[in-house]
């Protein structure tokens, strides 16, 4: 999608939640369907902020890197451009903060297996919260 396309998308309402970082776009386009089903959305601290803003109840989990050098590592294992890297854990401190006062839990990523059963967990027992109240 070229940036002006996104832009208008924007002014259309077209995301649940947009930001701009490096000098790109990022959104999450609205579903075209509705349901009673969960969403699960991977988002920067500014769209966790918008998302808390338009959903109150949500669950939002901070997913952290075990540290800075891991983190660093994960981002090049995945061939992210230098640049972007450098940027990114330029900013790693300011966006942990933010995301710290939004979320509702933290999970730090050292074992994929061990965060993604507490996740679920997590997504679990606000599920049977929501049922119960």
């Amino acid at each position: 999608m070229s940036r002006e396309e996104f832009q208008k998308a924007i002014e259309e309402d077209k995301f649940l939640e947009w930001a701009e970082f490096n000098e790109n776009l990022y959104g999450t386009p609205i579903p075209s369907h509705t349901s009673e089903r969960d969403l699960l959305l991977e988002i920067d601290s500014q769209g966790a902020h918008s998302i808390r803003k338009l959903f109150p109840f949500a669950l939002v989990v901070l997913i952290l890197s075990p540290s800075e050098e891991s983190l660093e590592d994960r981002m090049r294992s995945r061939g992210d451009d230098e640049s972007h890297i450098q940027a990114r854990l330029n900013l790693a401190d300011k966006e942990i903060a933010s995301a710290k006062e939004v979320a509702d839990f933290e999970v730090v990523n050292s074992d994929l297996d061990s965060a993604v059963r507490e996740i679920a967990s997590m997504i679990y027992r606000a599920r049977e919260s929501k049922r119960k109240g």
